[in-house]
């Protein structure tokens, strides 16, 4: 077997080869101190490499993340300015000036900020300090999807059909998009993360999306430059793990499927992608090999395809010159530390394995999860993290796979799993801990989970059990929402493309209904418990659950749900020790539950016996603000039930009509900056007009008028900070105005 570090991957290595000897002969040490140049989960898991090889590291933070725990984990940290990232995480000057004053030999640029900013390389080379990454010339030659496809196509790598070039007139390119038919695609030519794309449809709606795109582009890349290409109808995203060395060593690390996206940003990936024959596996690491060769890369890179499920054809999209979010999932099936390849690399060492040598084994799915409200059309959130319990993982890294050298069309095939990899394997890639603050500066991400199994069946029944363990209070999640993905039929059966999920939308966001029943009881009894401990105390059991005054003791707890109009009434009623009745009224409906026994194990979580069956129910108590009534959440099974506790009287007396009383009134629907403020007061406005543009996470939100009225009131103006829920602007209806 073979674990852990680039020696025990050369020791494996010369067992199937016979230029081992020579490997090991002129190999160059690991530096002594690198610092990282990032943040959150991705900062963490370098971190992680670099104390597994004995590494010193360095991180910088802003002001916002001072107690990250990035921060934390690294043996040395640095602030380098205030929250926006354009005054800290993009300073190269701060950077470098820290890598010199701390003493660092190198630095790992991550993912997103200034990874892929070809100034940021080049300044370091200047400045005497290796950038753990490729060189400059193919960060620019990359960087540029414009020039990146005329060197693909050049290479003999398929390109999608459009217009690449430097002409950037917004009636030239209408023009453009014309010729090649619509729908077309606008992407920024630099960047990546989903941020400068459109889908348009039409000639009319090309414009709008040219402006809102180059806007977006602007802001998160430095450049609004954009291409125009044919947007392909049902595609696949699939994309190549690739890596190269300074002595000429490429290879392919076989192939990822990210098709299932939102807002144009993945959520979750596997690998190697599912139902692609070993010929196309062969042709599409071939293609992406030549990518590299291409460019004269070096390091870790991944080459992005879209591939056309009707025709099975694929296109090179883009290729990222950085590690990507999803890197653990190949980590799983070729048992490496790709984090570790980057250092070896990067000190001037080839390729610790041949093509033939490395591995192939199972199958893996990483599930990112977010600060975010998927049925709020995937908005971002943000906050405190109250409560965090996360899957036990049963690895740090990935798994070990035995290295044997295997032929080529052996190669492009699945291995089977043996030894210790027959268990599922689970990993928790992770930036945030309790009590950390999601900002609104950053990406909303919290953290990956990723698990492997012997086959994608099995990897995605582990993937189905450790989502179920999530357990986050504070902020909205993706949780239940991806554990609703991961057992949708058709995900099950790996028919996927990009178009996942507003293709199947009403089965992945089914009607919410009213909360069970035995969840409403569970929760009173939690109430009970928390604040009279004594109820399960011996007293009670002498007394027969009587007062001294011989009336049966009572306990009304009032909760509500977000979409309830009406409270709902639990009376819970001691009968012995540990043992209670619970009757739960909503609205006509009631339910009795008899004899329940139940006791608090701890502060959160609630062990209960309901007819027979005995589980174990986690309760967090959360009270967003001072102010603001104490909410319960209670996780059973897969779902998460958010009640308050109580309603305030002033809601209870507004009733229904709290949701009418201002349908034309717009709200921000996450903490935002305001980019635009489109309209004025007194303006006439239709329904679907954009009123106000919003920024929140690098993600833009264009609202939009409710109803067709008069602009009545402007509570914002452009550049300030919102926060969620406030009033910006309000348009009286029509009806009311006339």
């Amino acid at each position: 077997m073979c674990v852990g570090s680039t020696a025990s991957y050369l020791t494996c290595r010369s067992a199937s080869t016979s230029s081992s000897a020579s490997s090991l002969k002129g190999r160059k040490p690991h530096f002594d101190k690198i610092l990282i140049a990032n943040r959150g989960e991705i900062a963490c898991r370098v971190i992680r490499t670099a104390k597994k090889l004995g590494i010193r590291t360095v991180a910088v933070y802003s002001e916002a993340d001072a107690d990250a725990l990035h921060v934390r984990m690294a043996d040395e940290a640095y602030c380098i300015g205030p929250a926006p990232s354009a005054q800290s995480y993009l300073r190269i000057d701060k950077i470098i000036d820290v890598c010199k004053r701390s003493g660092a030999q190198a630095v790992h640029p991550g993912y997103g900020f200034i990874s892929e900013n070809a100034g940021f390389a080049r300044a370091l080379v200047d400045a005497g300090i290796v950038f753990i990454g490729p060189p400059e010339s193919a960060i620019v030659s990359m960087g540029s999807k414009s020039e990146s496809k005329t060197i693909m196509a050049n290479a003999g790598v398929p390109v999608v059909p459009g217009y690449h070039g430097s002409n950037q007139d917004p009636d030239f390119l209408a023009e453009q998009a014309e010729q090649i038919g619509f729908p077309v695609l606008i992407k920024a030519t630099h960047g990546g993360g989903g941020k400068g794309m459109r889908v348009v449809h039409t000639r009319a709606g090309f414009l709008p999306a040219l402006e809102s795109a180059r806007r977006e582009a602007e802001k998160s890349f430095g450049n609004g430059a954009v291409l125009v290409e044919r947007f392909v109808e049902r595609p696949r995203h699939v994309e190549v793990q690739v890596f190269a060395a300074a002595d000429g060593g490429c290879v392919s690390l076989w192939e990822r499927d990210c098709s299932v996206q939102r807002r144009n940003q993945k959520i979750i990936e596997e690998a190697p992608a599912p139902g692609l024959s070993p010929e196309i596996r062969a042709e599409l690491s071939e293609k992406a090999v030549a990518a590299a060769r291409a460019v004269g890369y070096l390091g870790a890179g991944t080459v992005e395809f879209i591939f056309d499920k009707d025709t099975e054809k694929f296109y090179f999209m883009e290729m990222n010159t950085r590690l990507q979010v999803e890197h653990p999932v190949t980590e799983m099936i070729t048992g490496l530390d790709l984090v570790e390849w980057q250092l070896e690399v990067a000190a001037g060492n080839p390729l610790p394995l041949n093509q033939e040598e490395i591995p192939l084994v199972g199958h893996a799915f990483e599930a990112r999860i977010y600060a975010e409200n998927p049925r709020n059309q995937f908005l971002p959130d943000s906050g405190k993290l109250a409560y965090l319990s996360t899957p036990t993982p049963t690895h740090a890294f990935a798994p070990a796979v035995p290295i044997t050298a295997r032929s080529a069309s052996e190669a492009m095939t699945v291995a089977p799993v043996v030894g210790a990899m027959t268990a599922p394997s689970v990993r928790v890639e992770q930036g945030f801990e309790a009590g950390a603050q999601i900002g609104v500066f950053y990406d909303s991400m919290i953290a990956k989970l990723v698990v492997h199994g012997r086959d994608r069946t099995e990897a995605l029944r582990a993937l189905r059990g450790a989502l179920e363990e999530y357990r986050v209070v504070g902020v909205s999640t993706n949780v239940e929402f991806l554990r609703t993905l991961s057992g949708h039929e058709a995900f099950v059966a790996g028919d996927v493309e990009t178009g996942f999920i507003p293709k199947h939308e009403a089965s992945l966001f089914p009607a919410v209904g009213e909360p069970d029943a035995e969840v409403l009881a569970q929760a009173a009894l939690y109430v009970v418990l928390r604040e009279r401990p004594q109820l399960t105390a011996s007293l009670w059991s002498s007394l027969a659950a009587r007062r001294f005054g011989g009336d049966v003791y009572e306990r009304l707890i009032t909760l509500q749900t977000d979409d309830a109009s009406e409270p709902i009434a639990v009376h819970v009623s001691p009968r012995a020790q540990h043992q209670f009745d619970v009757t739960v009224r909503a609205g006509d409906s009631e339910r009795v539950f008899c004899n329940i026994s139940a006791h608090l194990v701890d502060s959160t979580t609630l062990s209960v016996t309901i007819d027979g069956a005995r589980r174990s129910t986690t309760v967090v108590a959360h009270a967003p603000s001072a102010s603001a009534s104490e909410r319960l959440h209670v996780f059973h099974g897969s779902r998460k039930t958010t009640l308050h506790l109580p309603a305030p009287s002033w809601l209870l007396a507004l009733g229904g009509d709290a949701h009418t009383a201002a349908r034309g009134a717009l709200r921000a629907p996450m903490p935002s900056v305001v980019v635009d403020v489109r309209v004025n007061v007194g303006d006439r406005v239709q329904a679907g007009d954009p009123v106000v543009v919003l920024e929140s996470m690098k993600t833009e939100t264009v609202l939009r008028a409710l109803v067709a009225g008069v602009v009545r009131a402007v509570g914002c103006k452009k550049g300030e900070m919102v926060e969620e829920g406030r009033e910006l602007v309000d348009v009286e209806p029509e009806e009311v105005s006339s």
